[in-house]
């Protein structure tokens, strides 16, 4: 039970106010009078005024509500390193058994891991929720078990009460890690690019160690690693060059020396993409037509594609009489296109071109070495083709991928994706490509515009991916040596270009086509590739052959997993791995290797390792709260006036709130009206018989 008095008034506070210091007034002027009864009408308009103001007696019926006291557990993967997850498991324990041995006292405890992505540990967020959750007049106090790395000091701890820290770790702890200050997400192929490192040693470190050069080692796409000694404690600008497209995996590795407290920050993996500076293509037109504007549009329309572009308009046979010198058109540089900077150009594309004198044969056989040497070679065959100026009957003949029968088939016929075809990534997927407006056909036979025109083909000895009338080879590709080639039998593609009876894909086809010969890693045909999404790892496998596929994955730890593949789409096999910790995953089917980065180059939770309470004294000092160290022992728990420390040796406090539940109130008034009325007349009749005597 729990008592006061309380008012409700009858005229508003000032009203009785000034009432009040009239009548003081006035009583003050009988006293100075000599007025034997003044004191008696102060008394009665005292009376009065009060009967004004109803006094009430209020009593509550109170049930006392126990103290909340709040535990947060860090078990980041910081806290997970060296004995700091046995510290953690006492410390919780021995918090839990104080608390329970305390009167009228509740626990909360909230544990918490690592936040979601790279963001490290969250333990402030989590404490200012569990504060939104509870009665802020019950929280007696909160404990955070931790190594004091916490990464959410931006958000802060509103306290009513004490928040103490119990710190995991040793005094003695030392460590060394690896920084990436700066990396690029691109790199050019074959063109240098820099990444900036720094090694830094943190903590109580040996004298024989500190400042002493370290052994780094970098690996690219699980290759051989190159060791370099480098300086700790200052910048450094490590080279690099790629030398193929698509994702490059570069592992950064620090030595590991005895007695360090974790070597996870010893290493970063980076991820960078490899892209061409500007691809060069060579476009050699041999006569003017129709379908030459089709290849320039689509060369042209891609901006990282260099196009050189020659139209042979007046070959060196035509005698017409006009002199030399009234020309406007000019001369096709052979010697220096073919001779001096054919190793320039990613690609060289003859359309309809044939043997008329322009390129000697020297020429002609240094084209075929830079295919073999890794260069690309894309030939549009027309008529020509077929005829005795065939290139095939020249140096190049010996790499291209079939040989002309002499024969050319003029008629209408539907381009179809042939068996392999529907596999090969040049070709796959292509029927999903109507014409506007057009009618997807059933699979292989789209309800694409006809071609009039095809050079038949014999011997081919690459991958046949379209096919003509009778099953005849449209398209076919091959690799030579290092470089690849491709030859399309018909000239006709310009076609689809015009929407003849609908069109067709032509420009997505000739897309693929290109891009697969300048060695895009995203149309290579046998390819073993990896997705990450959170943890979860995409594998899939690419491939022209048909077969149940494997793939063995190795953790950063060294753990393998045999994971089986099915087949997703035509030549493409899949399987899901759900990864259990961030780093370097290796993946082989036996033939080709891959190694996939998952999560970021240097983790957040182990930039800084050495347990400290720096970071938290803004939030922990001004609710008087501390700091202790849990390699001293597991702490008592005590009970501590407000205002005083809560942190003492050996002992965390924590304060008394003496929260209550109001039950009910009852409400009495203390005299009734009518009393207050008679007490205040017999005090007025006193002061006139009082002054009447005199």
């Amino acid at each position: 039970m729990n008592g006061q008095v309380i008012f409700d008034p009858l005229l508003p506070w000032p009203v009785i106010w000034a009432t009040a210091v009239l009548a003081a007034l006035m009583t003050g002027f009988a006293l100075w009078r000599g007025l034997s009864g003044g004191w008696l009408r102060m008394l009665a308009a005292a009376v009065l005024l009060g009967g004004i103001a109803q006094p009430s007696l209020q009593t509550e019926n109170r049930r006392p509500l126990s103290d909340i006291v709040i535990l947060v557990v860090d078990e980041s993967a910081s806290q997970k390193i060296s004995d700091r997850a046995e510290q953690t498991a006492a410390a919780v324990a021995r918090v839990e058994a104080e608390v329970a041995a305390l009167p009228d006292t509740e626990l909360r405890k909230i544990v918490i891991g690592d936040g979601a992505g790279d963001t490290g540990t969250l333990a402030l967020a989590a404490l200012s929720q569990a504060l939104a959750e509870e009665p802020r007049a019950r929280v007696a106090g909160a404990i955070l078990v931790t190594d004091g790395q916490v990464h959410d000091l931006e958000i802060g701890a509103d306290m009513p009460s004490p928040l103490n820290v119990l710190l995991t770790g040793h005094a003695a702890d030392w460590d060394r890690r690896l920084m990436v200050k700066t990396a690029p997400v691109f790199g050019i192929i074959g063109e240098p690019i820099n990444l900036t490192l720094r090694v830094e040693e943190q903590g109580n470190m040996p004298g024989q160690l500190a400042g002493r050069p370290v052994v780094l080692s970098v690996a690219i796409d699980g290759g051989a690693a190159q060791d370099f000694t480098v300086p700790v404690g200052e910048d450094l600008d490590l080279p690099l060059t790629l030398d193929h497209g698509g994702q490059n995996v570069v592992q950064i590795r620090l030595a590991v020396e005895e007695g360090e407290l974790t070597d996870r920050n010893n290493m970063a993996v980076i991820q960078i993409n490899g892209v061409r500076d500007r691809l060069r293509v060579l476009l050699v037109s041999g006569e003017p037509y129709a379908g030459e504007r089709t290849w320039r549009n689509l060369l042209k329309s891609d901006s990282a594609v260099d196009l050189v572009h020659f139209t042979i308009l007046r070959p060196p046979e035509k005698q017409d009489g006009v002199p030399v010198s009234e020309l406007s058109l000019i001369a096709f540089p052979t010697r220096e296109l073919f001779i001096e900077k054919i190793e320039e150009f990613d690609l060289i594309i003859f359309d309809r071109y044939r043997l008329r004198g322009i390129l000697p044969a020297s020429y002609l056989d240094n084209i075929r070495d830079y295919v073999e040497k890794g260069g690309a070679v894309l030939v549009s065959a027309g008529p020509d083709f077929a005829s005795v100026e065939s290139l095939y009957h020249s140096g190049l003949g010996d790499i291209l991928p079939a040989r002309p029968t002499a024969i050319v088939i003029d008629e209408g016929y539907r381009p179809r994706v042939s068996d392999l075809g529907q596999r090969h990534p040049v070709t796959e997927g292509l029927e999903t490509y109507t014409p506007e407006g057009g009618v997807a056909g059933s699979v292989g036979a789209p309800e694409w515009g006809r071609w009039m025109r095809l050079v038949d083909l014999a011997d081919p000895v690459g991958q046949v991916v379209m096919e003509g009338p009778r099953a005849k080879p449209l398209l076919v590709l091959n690799r030579v040596g290092e470089g690849r080639i491709a030859l399309l039998a018909s000239d006709h593609a310009w076609l689809w270009n015009r929407g003849f009876e609908g069109g067709g894909p032509q420009l997505e086809l000739l897309r693929r086509l290109a891009h697969w010969m300048m060695k895009e890693p995203d149309l290579e045909e046998e390819a073993l590739t990896a997705e990450a999404e959170g943890q979860s790892l995409t594998i899939t496998r690419r491939t022209l052959t048909e077969g149940a596929r494997e793939v063995t994955v190795t953790a950063p730890d060294g753990t393998e997993t045999v994971l089986q593949l099915t087949e997703a789409a035509p030549g493409r096999y899949r399987a899901e791995f759900q990864a259990t910790e961030i780093g370097l995953y290796r993946m082989t089917d036996g033939e080709l290797d891959r190694v996939m980065a998952l999560g970021p180059a240097a983790p957040k939770e182990f930039e800084e390792t050495i347990a400290s309470g720096e970071k938290l004294a803004p939030v922990v000092t001004p609710t008087n709260g501390g700091f202790l160290a849990l390699e001293d022992g597991a702490p008592d728990v005590r009970r501590v006036r407000e205002g005083r420390p809560a942190i003492g040796r050996g002992w965390i406090g924590i304060t008394p709130r003496e929260a209550y539940q109001t039950l009910d109130i009852h409400i009495a008034p203390l005299l009734p009206a009518w009393a207050f009325l008679l007490i205040a007349a017999a005090l007025t009749v006193g002061a006139w018989l009082r002054e009447g005597r005199r």
